[in-house]
């Protein structure tokens, strides 16, 4: 069988195990006329092209020329490795119905380990996309005292399941870093308030490992991100800018937070 036969033989097989090939072509970013030549074996892929394909099917670029019984021995093997490192992927979105009423942008607050005794407003933005509920964080630090001026942007997934939404987010640059809050749901009548949970580690206090109190504000789906991202920073539990229901969660009477660590 010649190289050209055996390489679109293996590649309708392999897109017979996904949804479609027009879903394949929307993922690997293909044009689907193009792609249906490499299908129907009157035009092999460039190398680059046959890197991506390979690489989306989890598979070496060589691996499309071998016999089929050899190939779909291989894409097998690689289909059950693949579907045991998705199963924690598996668990997003989780209750996408139920997630949509919480789409939109949100002012953030809790209190860091890295600033004692401050609050950190931040922002998020909840936002839909193929199916999947992602999230894009924007953390300000200003502090003159410590000559201190950086932007941290994360980005991250979130689920709803058992009537919690639950966000898991990384650095989008820099060194990594991964915080997971868990959020509950709106009370039956106020869509203002999320309150829940959230851990990281404080990286101003050698990489502490610590749990706080987190309270998200709905700011609505199209604010004025000026003044959104002005509200971003460090500031006192006595600011302004929190409501008493903010400084009620975050604090205690005698205005101490509710952080955990391990010291």
């Amino acid at each position: 069988m010649q190289k050209n036969s055996r390489f679109s033989e293996n590649l309708r097989y392999a897109c017979s195990q996904k949804q479609s090939i027009s879903h394949v072509c929307r993922d690997v970013k293909l044009n689907r006329q193009q792609f249906n030549r490499y299908i129907n074996g009157t035009a092999r892929p460039a190398a680059y092209n046959l890197s991506r394909i390979a690489h989306y099917f989890g598979l070496q670029a060589t691996d499309f020329d071998n016999a089929s019984s050899v190939f779909r021995l291989k894409l097998s093997s690689v289909k059950k490795g693949m579907a045991e490192k998705n199963k924690v992927n598996d668990g997003f979105p989780g209750d996408l119905k139920a997630l949509r009423r919480y789409l939109g942008y949100y002012q953030t607050y809790h209190v860091s380990l890295s600033w004692p005794g401050s609050v950190i407003c931040s922002c998020c933005h909840l936002s839909e996309h193929d199916g999947l509920v992602y999230s894009k964080s924007i953390e300000r630090i200003r502090n003159t005292e410590w000559e201190i001026k950086q932007i941290t942007k994360y980005i991250g997934q979130v689920a709803y399941m058992r009537d919690r939404l639950f966000i898991v987010e990384k650095t989008a640059r820099g060194q990594p870093i991964i915080s997971q809050t868990t959020l509950l749901p709106f009370p039956e009548h106020q869509r203002l308030y999320l309150k829940g949970l959230s851990t990281g580690i404080s990286w101003r206090n050698e990489n502490m490992p610590y749990a706080t109190r987190m309270i998200w504000r709905s700011i609505g789906s199209n604010p004025d991100k000026r003044v959104m991202l002005s509200k971003c920073g460090i500031a006192s539990p006595r600011s302004r800018l929190f409501s008493p229901t903010i400084r009620k969660f975050l604090f205690d009477a005698n205005g101490e937070s509710a952080t955990l660590t391990l010291a």
